[in-house]
């Protein structure tokens, strides 16, 4: 086996497990910040994804809260259960 390969093999292989909603929104951030707009409409469009990019962002966190006080709920609802038992 040749070096390059099992380099290729291991990067190709390595994956993130933890892959959340603001991984991909990192993604679009640093996609939309690289773009070099040509006009100024394409600027213009720029601007706005990132305002919309802003907002997901904010969305997302807010969801991710009430996903957390959820699960927070469940699991006190499950131990009250288990305790009357």
């Amino acid at each position: 086996m040749s070096l390059s390969r099992d380099w290729q093999k291991f990067i190709l292989s390595e994956t993130i497990d933890d892959k959340t909603i603001f991984t991909y929104i990192q993604g679009l951030q640093e996609i939309i910040t690289n773009i070099k707009p040509r006009t100024l409409t394409e600027k213009r469009r720029m601007v706005l994804a990132q305002t919309h990019l802003r907002e997901v962002r904010k969305y997302a966190r807010r969801m991710q809260n009430e996903v957390n006080l959820l699960q927070e709920k469940l699991n006190i609802l499950e131990e009250s259960k288990a305790g009357a038992e």
